[in-house]
This record gives C-alpha cells, sequence and structure tokens, in this order.
C-alpha cells in the first residue's frame, strides 16, 4: 500500500494468557480520553507536540499494567524498537517528501501544475476529478502516500486558488487514492491481506471488487452532487491568479516531465526514496536553470553566486521558504516547509509506535481481538468481530499493517471454521484496516496524509466518503449474505 516498510509482516502477535481485556483496555480507554481533553485545550496546535507526549502516557500506563501482569519490562522496550523500526523508511519518506515539495516549488513544477489546472478543472467538476485522478495514479503505482506526495499537493494548490474547502479536497484525494491502493497488486497491504487471510492475490482483488466498487461509486456521486453545490466565486479570480503565477514563476508544460519521470520509477518498481530523491534532485536543476530569481528568494539573498545558489536550494530542501506573489490568495499557496515541515508529524509516528509496541507487547492488542471474536456466533457476527478488530488495532497500535496482521492471525481458524473461504477475511481486511487507518490522527497513515496535504485529520474526516463507507459496504454484504463465498468441500 503505502511507502512504509514491511517489517510488521512478519512480527508475531504476542498472546498473555493471564491478562485481562479489562487490564488491556485500560490504556486504550485513557488514552482516548487524554487525547479528547488534549485536542479540547490546544485544537489544531495539539499536533505541534502535546498529543505526542499524551501517546508517550499512554504508553507509560500500557507499561504499568505491563508490569501488574509480569510482562519484563526487556520485551516491552524489544518490542517498540520493532514498531520503531518498522517505520524507518516511511520517515525517511516523510523527509524526501518535504524535499521535493520545496524543489518542486522553486523549480515551478507545482505552480505549473495549478497553473494548468486552474484552467482545466472548474469548481463544478473539481471533486469528482480529484476522485478519478488519484484512483487511475494510485492503481498504477500501488501508493496512495505516493499519490498524496504528488498529485495530491498540486490538487490541494489548485482548490486553495479556486477557494473550494481544503478538507473536501483533502477527503477526495484520500477517497481515490484508497480506492486504487486497495485494487492495485503493486500495493503493500494488497499482498500483505491475502498472505495473511491464507489466499491468492488475484483472488483477493477480484473478490474486493464487489464491496471496493460500491464504495468508490458512493464517494464519487457524493463528490459529484457536492460540486453542483460548490459556490463557484473561486472561478471568477482565475485570470488574476493565473496572471499573478505567469509574473512571478517560469511557467511551461515541459516541467509536467519531472512528476511523469517519478511517476514512470515508482512505476518500475524503483523504491520510493530514490524515485522521490531522484525528482527532488531533478527540481532542484531545473530551479537553478528556469527560476534563478527565486533561488535568490530562497537565500535570502540579491546577488547571484555559486554560494547563494547553493543555500537557496538546500534553503529550499530543508526549511521553510515563502514565494511572494503580487495576488493576496496566493500568499498561503506559494509556501514549503521542506523536511523540516515534516518532523512533527515524524515526532507523532514515532510516539505512537512506543504507545502501539508496548500494547501488543504486553499482549493487549492480542486480548483485544480475542474478546472481540467472543462477542459474535453468526456469520455477520464474525464479520463485525473483524471490522470491530481492525478499527480498534489501527486506534491503539497507530499502524494500518498490524491491522491486517493481527486480525488477520487471530481471525483464520474461525472462518475456516464456519465453513467461510479465506478471500472473506482478506476483503474484510482491507475493508476495515487499510482505509479507516487515514481517519485517525495519531496512526502511521493519519499522520502522514495530513502532514503531506496540510489538511488536518479533523477536516478531511467527514468526506473521506470512500474511506469510512467501505467497512460499512462489508458489513452491509455480510448482512444479507451477499457474495459471501464459501469454503469448497472437498
Amino acid at each position: 500500500m503505502d511507502s512504509q516498510t514491511s517489517d510488521s509482516k512478519n512480527q508475531d502477535v504476542v498472546e498473555n494468557k493471564s491478562l485481562s481485556i479489562s487490564h488491556a483496555l485500560i490504556p486504550v480507554v485513557l488514552l482516548v480520553a487524554m487525547l479528547a481533553y488534549n485536542v479540547f485545550v490546544f485544537g489544531d496546535s495539539s499536533l505541534n507536540g502535546s498529543n505526542q507526549f499524551i501517546l508517550l502516557m499512554g504508553a507509560a500506563v500500557a507499561v504499568v499494567i505491563g508490569f501488574i501482569n509480569k510482562v519484563p519490562y526487556k520485551n516491552m522496550v524489544a518490542e517498540v524498537s520493532q514498531n520503531v523500526k518498522s517505520t524507518s523508511t516511511a520517515l525517511l519518506i516523510l523527509l524526501m517528501v518535504g524535499a521535493l515539495s520545496g524543489t518542486w516549488l522553486i523549480s515551478g513544477i507545482i505552480p505549473t501544475m495549478i497553473y494548468y489546472g486552474l484552467q482545466v478543472l472548474n469548481p463544478t467538476i473539481f471533486l469528482a476529478a480529484c476522485v478519478v485522478i488519484c484512483a487511475v495514479l494510485s492503481i498504477s503505482i500501488g501508493s496512495s502516500w505516493t499519490t498524496s506526495a504528488t498529485v495530491g499537493i498540486a490538487l490541494i494548490g489548485i482548490a486553495n486558488a479556486l477557494d473550494i474547502s481544503l478538507g473536501m479536497t483533502a477527503g477526495a484525494i484520500l477517497s481515490g487514492a484508497y480506492f486504487g491502493d486497495k485494487l492495485s497488486p503493486l500495493s503493500d497491504t494488497t499482498n500483505l491481506a491475502p498472505a495473511m487471510a491464507g489466499t491468492d492475490l488475484f483472488t483477493h482483488i477480484r473478490y474486493m471488487t464487489y464491496t471496493t466498487i460500491p464504495s468508490f461509486v458512493v464517494a464519487l456521486v457524493a463528490f459529484i452532487i457536492i460540486g453542483f453545490t460548490l459556490d463557484s466565486s473561486g472561478q471568477a479570480d482565475t485570470a488574476e491568479i493565473l496572471a499573478a503565477i505567469n509574473e512571478r514563476f517560469f511557467i511551461t508544460p515541459w516541467l509536467f516531465l519531472v512528476p511523469a519521470f517519478v511517476i514512470f520509477l515508482i512505476v518500475k518498481k524503483t523504491p520510493p526514496l530514490i524515485a522521490l530523491l531522484s525528482g527532488t534532485l531533478v527540481a532542484a536543476v531545473l530551479a537553478l536553470i528556469l527560476q534563478p530569481d527565486l533561488i535568490l528568494i530562497a537565500a535570502e539573498e540579491t546577488t547571484w553566486n555559486l554560494a547563494n545558489a547553493y543555500k537557496g536550494v538546500m534553503n529550499a530542501i530543508t526549511v521553510d521558504i515563502k514565494i511572494p506573489t503580487n495576488f493576496k490568495l496566493l500568499e498561503e499557496l506559494f509556501i514549503a516547509g521542506g523536511m523540516a515541515g515534516m518532523l512533527p508529524t515524524i515526532w507523532l509516528i514515532l510516539c505512537a509506535m512506543v504507545f502501539g509496541g508496548v500494547m501488543d507487547a504486553i499482549g493487549a492488542l492480542a486480548k483485544i481481538s480475542e474478546s472481540l471474536l467472543k462477542l459474535f456466533t453468526s456469520t455477520f457476527g464474525l464479520f463485525a468481530s473483524t471490522v470491530s478488530s481492525c478499527l480498534a488495532i489501527n486506534l491503539t497500535a497507530s499502524d494500518q499493517y498490524l491491522a491486517i496482521v493481527v486480525p488477520g492471525k487471530m481471525f483464520a481458524k474461525a472462518y475456516e471454521e464456519k465453513g467461510l473461504a479465506p478471500e472473506n477475511l482478506s476483503r474484510t481486511l482491507e475493508d476495515a484496516g487499510t482505509v479507516t487507518s487515514v481517519l485517525i490522527p495519531w496512526n502511521t497513515c493519519g499522520a502522514y496524509h495530513s502532514g503531506v496535504l496540510g489538511v488536518p485529520v479533523a477536516d478531511y474526516f467527514i468526506y473521506a466518503i470512500f474511506n469510512y463507507v467501505s467497512p460499512f459496504m462489508t458489513l452491509l454484504f455480510a448482512a444479507f449474505n451477499i457474495k459471501i463465498r464459501q469454503l469448497k468441500k472437498n
């Protein structure tokens, strides 16, 4: 799926027979309560550090529960270490996305995307177009993360210029990106889910279309309807915006070759870090050639020389830069945070992995899944238990891989005993585990997409329609026994 490492695939689910469900839930309940109060006090700024500390406090509570249940401290530390290790590539990718956004701004790539996008995408069709564009790209490359970091950033810029809600736009981007991610054979999670359930990749993909396509249609229709209700006042300013962009940047369609080059590398299965680094370096060279004035602005210098050119490029890659224009609406648009802008998100992911690691080490994740499995005895109840378990792991372990691995390992035997084919489980793991991860601010996916797109999870949550319709769709199919495949009898 996304460009995290897949070390989580090989993690064993830690079981602790002596741990009670009440003890397993104490850290979760306290964490949710502390986070709720923290967000109430700090609002959007809670992601600047206080939420991160609250996650560590939740981990501390889990450590105490571990001590009470005689779990060795070294086991907890080892599991935390494994969790943090599993996100190492994701953290490096976040840094590289920050670098990419900076060089793509000063080279004119993002302004060029916005410039031409404004001429093609009017407010009425814009949101629906976001869904389709991101879906096609994500299917091609198998990564919602790369989709957000490339086309997603440009679409957010266009939305800003058209005065369209950034929350709506981010929701449309993620709806398309996760649809493509789920159905792409190149996606990590699309390969992981059938491996955990015991079916093959293409059987899983074919079976998943039954719930995924209806969920996508619901999302697309919703965004088409929303598009017709939008106030299109942003379109009236397009001419002035285009003139302001053209005045500040050297605009040429040839700049589209850079994102095309990055997408080509990803399609050819080039490691994402190499692809993003290549896109960063190529954009930096183009900035030196095409946008020398902007290089000086980034360097905060007035004289063109080798040292100042180097300083401008390095500033764009590493720290905040702002390109001023003569149009007020664009003031907040042409800002890039560089690698430094990704540090709060990285901090959040690390703290979330500490909490998830301790919860796994003390056996809490396995206990929660086991208890959910016992709540229901019917076929629908089994599907509901799986969905609930995926959501619980996404909330507590803050990692979508674990939201597939833990329920996958815990529920596989139950599906077999019910006479259900393993693709029922693999589909449910994706419908509930993969897509809901982006709806949780402290989950690696929620933190990543929020950081890359610059839109808080709270702002796009209600508009990530595909992501929250998917688990309901799988439950609907289970309730009415639609496409519930039975095991073939020998």
